[in-house]
């Protein structure tokens, strides 16, 4: 394959780059406690200090992958999936969700929202980031807004990002990781005292598995 046919391969998102994929039990937000199968697709230039997968941001250290193979693995696992990051919409896609939907999988995406939205999806998560901001299509979308505190500006911009989503939008505060034991009673109070807020945990990591 010559470095231009890759090239139209990759524009039309039928080459990925994949960083990893994986069966698990979802972590995070409204899907919490089901077995999902992961697609974490390499690059991201949003630049979050605290992410935990810096080593997605470099969308060229990660073997660029078919679309159909990636559909192929995927389907051996589970109902759901989950495609992640990095950031997805950084790449189109239309043919990678629409495959996985010929399937008759659940397809859902957990993005900054920062690019157009692509793709076929049961379920978008948005986690909107200050550096960044989402499109206006996302934020119509939108299924669930999951807002990581890192500090107390961080209930500020939570509330900017919920009067610009959906009204069926199911809102959610998360503790960045690193911060847990300072902001999760700060989190506690501010969902009971605004209780259109629920708490989103990451309790994959409580449990140990990826």
């Amino acid at each position: 394959m010559t470095k231009s046919e890759k090239q139209e391969l990759i524009a039309q998102g039928l080459l990925l780059p994949l960083m990893e994929e994986f069966y698990t039990i979802q972590g995070e937000g409204y899907h919490k406690g089901t077995a999902a199968y992961f697609i974490r697709i390499g690059g991201c230039d949003v630049g979050c200090h605290w992410c935990d997968v810096k080593e997605s941001w470099v969308a060229e250290l990660h073997p660029p992958t078919m679309a159909d193979a990636i559909v192929d693995n995927a389907a051996k696992y589970s109902n759901t999936i989950v495609i992640t990051g990095g950031e997805p919409l950084m790449w189109n896609m239309d043919p990678l969700t629409s495959k996985l939907k010929q399937r008759g999988l659940q397809v859902h995406i957990e993005t900054s929202g920062a690019y157009e939205l692509t793709g076929v999806w049961d379920w978008i998560c948005l986690s909107p980031k200050k550096l960044k901001l989402p499109t206006p299509r996302v934020y119509e979308r939108a299924n669930e807004l999951k807002v990581i505190v890192y500090n107390k500006d961080d209930f500020r911009f939570a509330e900017e990002q919920a009067a610009k989503v959906n009204k069926e939008c199911i809102l959610y505060l998360q503790p960045e990781w690193s911060k847990r034991d300072k902001v999760v009673p700060e989190i506690v109070d501010y969902v009971m005292a605004n209780p259109k807020w629920k708490v989103s945990l990451q309790t994959h990591k409580y449990l140990n598995i990826p």
